[in-house]
């Protein structure tokens, strides 16, 4: 059972201060949050009607994924009444049920990212300064070996099924997305997802009490996924920023839409074409907040490098090749924080 105070009961004891160990350096705090959603509304984020002709479809691809790393997809083929019973569900865990009942679901402190119910994503505290304004349930939920259901929370009792539907709908989408996205680059369709290889997929639902002081916290730090590609859907509750420019942008929630989000392999992979997004979660006074996240890996013993043909005497490769296995033990020792990883990587084509 992980010791670690879940941020849920400091939220409902209704501190006015947060404790040390969740104050952000002056450098990362949000600053000013105001409660006026509309007010740090960021409009912007493109949304792609995956409904459209391929010949629309693919240029709006293209332009979000070099321009933003993010995009916003609708009538993508997932039911909304799906989306809708998952977010039901995942909140009513958090929400509905006696704290000791949630601990038989703790994760294991003594391994990175293992499932379950936590608070604190690294084994170790000693490079993570400050804590995250979050609690969330992970879920290893591809491939079907990984799949074990009675890990999962057995209360509602519709939670397993759902969280099962909800993982396979993943997958079908992420692989048709991977897929647009390699022929907006003038690929095969199959490219990117060759390159990935057999999907690990995780779900992170996590879930943002409110916060006694928002200036001072973070629900999530500053950080781009470290995957190929993630699938994100809100609430109605705002929180979710992404760098732009230089600049932190709120991204509003749209209804029925899911989220897309580029991660660091697939830059790679691309060679530098599509950004990964780099983004956060800030957290308000008032309102909880639930995001669920879903994530598309490649498997640890798979190795990334720019596809070849992308690669030309014009356009050298920007990164090295790296073991997935490696770039996952990198991550997890120097905390999530920017790009760090992917930086690391980066070749020296001035010579």
């Amino acid at each position: 059972m992980e010791g670690a105070v879940r941020v849920q009961i400091l939220s409902q004891m209704g501190i006015s201060e947060v404790p040390s160990q969740y104050i952000q350096p002056p450098k990362n705090r949000p600053g000013s949050v105001t409660e006026n959603i509309a007010d740090l509304s960021c409009k912007h984020v493109p949304a792609v009607d995956l409904s459209s002709e391929k010949e629309s479809v693919l240029p709006a691809i293209r332009e979000a994924c070099r321009d933003w790393g993010a995009f916003h997809v609708i009538n993508h083929g997932v039911p909304t009444k799906l989306l809708d019973d998952l977010r039901r569900a995942c909140l009513s865990f958090f929400n509905d049920f006696p704290m000791e009942d949630k601990l038989k679901y703790a994760c294991n402190p003594n391994f990175a990212a293992s499932e379950g119910y936590g608070c604190r994503l690294l084994v170790s505290s000693e490079n993570e300064t400050v804590l995250d304004w979050r609690d969330y349930f992970d879920h290893h939920t591809l491939p079907l070996s990984r799949r074990n259901p009675s890990a999962w929370p057995h209360f509602p009792p519709e939670y397993r099924e759902l969280m099962a539907n909800y993982s396979d709908e993943m997958k079908a989408l992420a692989r048709r997305l991977l897929a647009l996205m390699s022929e907006s680059l003038g690929l095969k369709a199959s490219c990117i997802e060759d390159a990935v290889g057999e999907f690990y997929q995780n779900i992170t639902a996590s879930y943002y009490p409110p916060c006694p002081r928002p200036d001072l916290t973070l629900g999530l730090q500053s950080h781009s996924d470290i995957g190929a590609i993630t699938l994100l859907i809100q609430d109605n509750v705002g929180g979710l920023q992404v760098l732009k420019d230089g600049e932190w942008l709120l991204v509003d929630p749209l209804p029925n839409a899911i989220l897309v989000l580029v991660a660091d392999q697939t830059e790679i992979i691309t060679n530098g074409q599509y950004k990964t997004c780099v983004h956060r979660a800030v957290t308000n006074a008032s309102k909880p907040r639930l995001s669920i996240a879903t994530f598309h890996d490649p498997a640890k013993t798979v190795r990334i490098s720019p596809v070849s043909d992308l690669v030309s005497k014009s356009s050298p490769p920007l990164y090295s090749s790296v073991l997935y296995r490696d770039y996952l033990s990198s991550w997890y020792s120097n905390a999530p924080e920017g790009k760090r990883n992917l930086d690391k990587l980066l070749l020296d084509t001035s010579k």
